[in-house]
């Protein structure tokens, strides 16, 4: 390929960095927001958030992005640009999954933990933020690498926007060289490197929350003199 041809796809691969950089910012809070909702103690709470889990999860994430660029700007007369059209639907899409890790990492909490908050008179909030959560999240940090993956791969969709990302770019090379299988590979092997990295930068961080975590503390004990002539050696 021409040098011109790479700084394309170069601009592709940062196009998608950066949608997946936002998308995960969105999809992260969306996760934690409404993961928590549905063990809230109040019905109507976990109502909503199970309703809007079940929605975006059993909707495509395709779907979404048409939904968010083409069908909403004239129900409310407003455009989003592709940039932040992509972000909403996918973040909203991939946030609905990650509920569920966040709910079932919070479930798997020892009952007696948040028997100990509460008997310590914790109000909900802190047993959440000091007891809950620092037990929870590192437990969180597989499934969500998982997630994260399938959410660069997701990426890829918002090429129907026109959005030049890097399956976008990839396509206007191929149509440029007419050659598929050569640009193809190297936006697989492009896609297969940053996956790489972000599983990598993944590990490390469940390495470093889990540090210490049900280590109980170390006894120091001080030598004790033994008198002489008492028989031990």
């Amino acid at each position: 390929m021409t040098s011109g041809l790479w700084e394309l796809v170069l601009q592709g691969v940062w196009v998608t960095v950066q949608l997946l950089f936002f998308s995960t910012l969105l999809a992260t809070a969306v996760s934690f927001v409404v993961g928590i909702a549905r063990t809230h103690r109040l019905w109507i709470v976990r109502f909503l958030a199970g309703f809007y889990t079940e929605v975006f999860r059993g909707t495509s994430a395709l779907v979404m992005i048409f939904w968010v660029f083409f069908v909403l700007p004239p129900a409310f007369g407003w455009q989003l640009v592709p940039m932040w059209a992509g972000t909403l639907a996918l973040g909203l899409t991939y946030g609905a999954y990650g509920s569920e890790i966040v709910r079932g990492a919070l479930g798997a909490v020892d009952p007696a933990q948040r028997e100990g908050g509460i008997a310590l008179s914790f109000t909900p909030w802190q047993r959440m933020r000091l007891i809950l959560l620092p037990q929870a999240v590192p437990e969180m940090i597989p499934p969500f690498s998982n997630l994260l993956i399938e959410l660069l791969k997701g990426t890829a969709l918002v090429s129907i926007m026109g959005m030049g990302d890097l399956a976008f770019s990839g396509n206007l090379v191929r149509l440029a060289l007419q050659e598929s299988a050569e640009i193809y590979t190297y936006i697989l092997l492009i896609y297969f490197v940053i996956a790489f990295l972000l599983t990598r930068v993944m590990r490390g961080l469940e390495k470093k929350l889990k540090a210490g975590v049900g280590k109980a503390p170390r006894k120091t004990t001080a030598a004790v003199p033994v008198p002489e002539g008492s028989g031990v050696s």
